[in-house]
């Protein structure tokens, strides 16, 4: 078991570093690390890009999140070997690794996204009704309040919540319940902004394709 989880960490965290914000920088010619807040990810691209690069970040992003999921899932389906429990901590312990990937890539220096993306297609691959759910609700409180920091929030309490009520085993909570911590921590600058009343609006992303 402890070798299975060895292997789920490296193959997800290497599925992590697959970047949408060098596909964003291949066509743009801007370095998302080197503009607006310096972060690699979906919501750095739409306020420093636009909406349109956003939108390709997140696809990428997002997708590697339900190709790992999906991926785990497929390939442990008729395993004898693992019990339902375990399986659950490996498909978690593999999110982990897709996680890690994105926020801390190699060939990145360590400095990549803060995870949103695909902590989204993680959160969809695993149930997709409660990740529509989550979806929707990130895109209405996002827009409601004009700030993406707020939908982020959202999304991963729904995530912990989800994993701790219909998820089994102790595992996946407190997976889920670190990745949150990282999530915070990363984005501390973007809260204290929040709360300054100096974080950037949605509305600006908008008005970068006019």
């Amino acid at each position: 078991m402890i070798q299975a989880v060895i292997i789920c960490i490296l193959v997800g965290y290497l599925i992590g570093c697959i970047h949408g914000s060098k596909v964003a920088q291949f066509f743009s010619g801007v370095d998302l690390k080197k503009t607006g807040h310096g972060n690699a990810g979906a919501s750095n691209a739409t306020l420093s890009l636009g909406w349109k690069y956003g939108a390709l970040v997140a696809i990428i992003d997002i997708g590697k999140g339900v190709a790992a999921i999906i991926g785990i899932r497929l390939y442990l389906a008729d395993t004898v070997v693992f019990t339902e429990g375990q399986i659950w901590l490996l498909t978690y312990t593999i999110a982990a690794g897709v996680v890690l990937g994105h926020n801390f890539p190699f060939h990145m220096s360590f400095n990549g996204g803060k995870g949103t993306a695909s902590i989204i297609g993680i959160l969809l691959a695993v149930d997709w009704k409660i990740g529509l759910f989550a979806l929707i609700l990130f895109v209405i409180l996002s827009f409601a309040t004009n700030y993406l920091i707020v939908g982020v929030l959202e999304f991963y309490l729904v995530f912990c919540t989800a994993t701790y009520l219909w998820i089994p085993g102790i595992g996946p909570t407190i997976i889920s319940i670190w990745l949150f911590i990282i999530a915070i921590i990363l984005h501390i600058e973007n809260i204290k902004r929040l709360i300054n009343g100096t974080e950037p609006k949605i509305g600006t992303a908008f008005k970068k394709n006019k």
